[in-house]
């Protein structure tokens, strides 16, 4: 039985092999990375799905000001080629965007597949007057908007608004990608997000 919950720490590992495996090296290309790199997701907005022990999908949601509108950028969204046609991306998205919506977010968007994402309410038209840190195919630019009128008028650049990750400077996973946040006390390692 596969069931979706937020990401533990100690999955970041297995969330990036299940990157490598659906999306290949060149996901670093992208310009969504540009947006997430030395970022943390938004907090409560890392989500896996796990079959037993196994991590079979994954989703995150970024902060972003989209021409000064807040919002969220949302992906990867990746689910293991053994279990794809199952639903695992559609309960991951489904999860996310209410979790998001819980959280009090008012918009998310993304560059996907329009064809996919339109299921979930997701369109161009609140997009088409923003821009992204790179090129982008337009026809893939697409938003939602959980509250009516959260990206209305917004125009400009994405950019970054999240917590910045820390480097770990402890341990074997020197430089290796996790979450957290320091002690009041003394700080506990943080590694980069991916």
């Amino acid at each position: 039985m596969i069931l979706i919950g937020a990401e533990a720490p100690a999955e970041a590992g297995a969330r990036e092999f299940l990157l490598d495996r659906t999306m290949g090296p060149d996901r670093f290309l992208k310009s969504s990375e540009r947006i997430r790199e030395g970022r943390l997701p938004a907090d409560g907005l890392a989500l896996v799905a796990r079959d037993g022990d196994a991590l079979v999908g994954s989703v995150r949601l970024w902060n972003v000001s989209a021409g000064g509108r807040d919002a969220l950028l949302l992906g990867p969204l990746a689910v293991a080629p053994e279990c794809q046609g199952e639903g695992v991306g559609s309960r991951l998205m489904r999860t996310a965007l209410s979790r998001a919506g819980v959280l009090g977010h008012k918009a998310v968007i993304l560059v996907g597949d329009a064809a996919y994402y339109t299921r979930f309410g997701f369109s161009l038209a609140p997009t088409r007057r923003l821009l992204m840190p790179g090129p982008v195919d337009r026809n893939r630019f697409l938003a939602l908007e959980l509250a009516e009128g959260a990206l209305a008028g917004a125009a400009g650049m994405l950019e970054p608004t999240g917590a910045f990750a820390t480097p770990s400077i402890v341990g074997p996973d020197f430089g290796a990608p996790a979450f957290g946040a320091p002690d009041f006390g003394t700080p506990e390692p943080v590694r980069l997000a991916a």
